[in-house]
């Protein structure tokens, strides 16, 4: 492999874990910043709350696009094995 297919490569992963991680950072965040205005407005300074709330959150977020992430990584996976096959290392 040359090293403009590695930086490729390396390229595509950090971009394929970008995306899948971002539909349960966003939801994260999302969830964090409501509750953090609904605490501001209610004078309400529970940690647990918060903490809780995004927990739940990230594992819907698990449940719902669990199975878009694993298509996605697994797509991920196999070009890359068919990329080692190709170039006969």
């Amino acid at each position: 492999m040359t090293q403009g297919e590695v930086a490729q490569v390396i390229t595509e992963a950090v971009l394929t874990i970008l995306i899948v991680a971002l539909p349960m950072l966003g939801l994260g965040l999302v969830v964090g910043l409501f509750i953090s205005v609904v605490q501001a407005t209610t004078q309400i300074n529970e940690q647990t709350i918060v903490f809780v709330a995004k927990i739940v959150c990230v594992f819907l977020a698990l449940i719902l696009f669990g199975r878009w992430m694993l298509t996605r990584l697994t797509d991920f996976t196999t070009s890359l094995f068919e990329m080692i096959v190709r170039s006969g290392v």
